[in-house]
């Protein structure tokens, strides 16, 4: 075995995913199914907030055992710049997508009779297909919101991703402004809400592989259609955000680390 192996913090990553996703796309299934209300009642603000907490709740669960990861793209960014094992890297890498996929499956034994009845439909996964693909992918014809290409959903979730890693970093940084009295969760939290209102629109913000592939391979399981057609599923929500973390972790070091003056 790997001495870089440590069981407590894998089982750690795999239940803070778990219950990521659980809430996460438990809050899509509820909104998207819509089950005592009205098929309108969509409400993309239900959905960030809801993915808000869902984070703040998972890195509160996890955090002491594995630091809280969740996410192949913050363990490649620490890695990279914060000194973080490469050992460790490929088993964290692992927790993250098994923990996903449990947690897809906790959403999917929560609301079996409801997605049964609407034919399965994908509550798992960001981009088209998704429940809320007119939301991202056109509308009705002619309206003035167009379709978002594969390209600028790729542009989308490099700068979603970038300022998940800067909120995660500055939350924990003390030479900047880092949060004191066990806080930083809920501005980790606070940046999913941000990044989720203000950069959601043209991807569904993966910002995280694990947390699209790991449920998105879920649903390809239990029977949901179109999850794997064309190359979308492997660009924007996987391979954009575990590039964008270590890029952002070597901005911030560049522009923020660099200029913070030296404590006395």
């Amino acid at each position: 075995m790997d001495k870089s192996f440590n069981i407590k913090e894998f089982v750690g990553e795999i239940v803070g995913t778990f219950v990521l996703i659980l809430l996460g796309d438990g809050v899509v299934a509820n909104v998207g199914l819509a089950p005592r209300l009205a098929a309108p009642a969509y409400n993309w603000n239900t959905i960030t907030i809801g993915w808000c907490f869902a984070v703040i709740i998972a890195v509160y669960i996890s955090g002491g055992v594995s630091g809280a990861h969740l996410n192949p793209a913050v363990t490649l960014a620490m890695a990279f710049k914060r000194g973080f094992s490469w050992g460790k890297v490929p088993f964290y890498i692992i927790a993250q997508f098994i923990g996903a996929f449990l947690g897809a499956l906790g959403v999917y034994l929560v609301y079996m009779d409801g997605l049964k009845a609407a034919g399965l439909p994908n509550v798992w996964s960001t981009g088209p297909g998704s429940v809320f693909g007119n939301a991202f992918w056109g509308g009705a014809a002619g309206t003035a919101s167009g379709s978002y290409s594969l390209v600028n959903a790729c542009i989308a979730e490099f700068f979603g991703t970038m300022i998940l890693l800067w909120g995660i970093l500055a939350s924990g940084d003390m030479k900047n402004m880092g949060v004191g009295g066990n806080l930083g969760p809920f501005i980790v939290g606070g940046t999913v809400l941000a990044v989720g209102l203000s950069l959601g629109g043209p991807s569904g913000y993966s910002i995280n592989p694990a947390r699209d592939l790991g449920p998105r391979l879920f649903g390809l399981v239990v029977g949901t259609k179109g999850l794997f057609d064309g190359i979308y599923w492997l660009l924007p929500p996987v391979l954009i955000p575990a590039i964008a973390g270590p890029i952002a972790a070597f901005l911030y070091d560049a522009f923020i680390t660099a200029m913070l003056p030296a404590k006395k």
